[in-house]
């Protein structure tokens, strides 16, 4: 049994404590927020943190309602000085599984040589450099992953970021939904592995995976495990947007890993339906019971 994999299979557990310790400091957050007053709020993150990142952003404009932007840690180490109107009056949002790299942390330090700009840093470490310098850190230990390639961290992550923007938004209902999420996650996992390794032992060496809104980001970082930890090359789209261009590439050789939405459920099932007609394999999500898709290799 790999440690990537014991990782993963811990996640839910993870995730408790994760719940119960961002409630326990909901008080700092709100109070953090309410001082910073912030205009707009930047998100900054290194690879599977900046996926989440973009996740984080539609979030805060969906649920806040306040306009929001993502950074590459890079990006913004770099080029801080022509992003200085977008920073100016913003809070800095910045999830890290180690808290320690220096992109991240030298990005920090750019923005706040331009602007006085607060920090919430999310890490899964203790006593870390964010820490050291962020206004407020948040710290998950028990979610840190061992492994280069993160899983359980990335979840933790998420559904930190999520709950924060939940708190802050007073969003009873989201509230709710990530708690019965994280109650039943262990179940939901061990009913569908079986069915998820015969898919991924399956003819594919390609993975495309597609989905829109709030689940964007976390739907990249997918596409990104897929490509550190299978190392097969994937990719995630918008759902239909795999229409304009990437879809010339699907083909027998393709994976497609679909989240469904409840609205417009024509267009999905006329989409499934090409993409099955090139051969692919294709698994659908859903948070609700959908109807039976002939052809689809399993509807989770």
């Amino acid at each position: 049994m790999s440690l990537t994999y014991r990782e993963i299979k811990d996640q839910y557990n993870a995730l408790r404590r994760t719940f119960d310790y961002i409630t326990e400091r909901k008080d700092d957050i709100l109070s953090f927020y309410r001082q910073a007053n912030p205009r707009t709020l930047v998100c900054l993150g290194s690879g599977s943190s900046y996926c989440l990142c973009l996740s984080a952003e539609l979030t805060a404009q969906i649920r806040l309602g306040i306009p929001a932007t993502s950074f590459t840690a890079g990006d913004l180490m770099l080029n801080y000085k022509s992003y200085s109107k977008i920073l100016h009056d913003s809070l800095l949002l910045a999830p890290s599984r180690s808290g320690n790299t220096s992109e991240v942390l030298m990005a920090v330090e750019n923005t706040r040589s331009i602007a006085e700009t607060p920090v919430l840093g999310v890490v899964c470490t203790e006593n870390s450099k964010m820490a050291q310098i962020a206004d407020l850190t948040l710290e998950l230990p028990w979610a840190f992953d061992e492994s280069v390639c993160q899983t359980r961290s990335v979840v933790n992550l998420y559904a930190a970021n999520l709950l924060i923007l939940a708190y802050l938004s007073n969003d009873r209902q989201l509230i709710a939904d990530i708690k019965i999420a994280i109650e039943t996650g262990n179940n939901l996992m061990n009913h569908w592995e079986e069915s998820l390794e015969k898919v991924a032992y399956g003819d594919w060496s390609n993975a495309i995976v597609l989905a829109d809104g709030e689940s964007s980001g976390l739907a990249g970082e997918g596409a990104l495990a897929l490509t550190e930890i299978a190392r097969v090359p994937s990719h995630y789209y918008h759902l239909l947007d795999v229409r304009h261009g990437p879809m010339v590439m699907i083909d027998h050789n393709s994976l497609v890993m679909i989240s469904l939405s409840e609205e417009g459920f024509e267009y999905q099932r006329d989409l499934i339906n090409d993409l099955l007609k090139k051969g692919a394999t294709v698994i659908t999500y859903s948070e609700l019971p959908s109807q039976p898709l002939p052809g689809v290799k399993l509807q989770v």
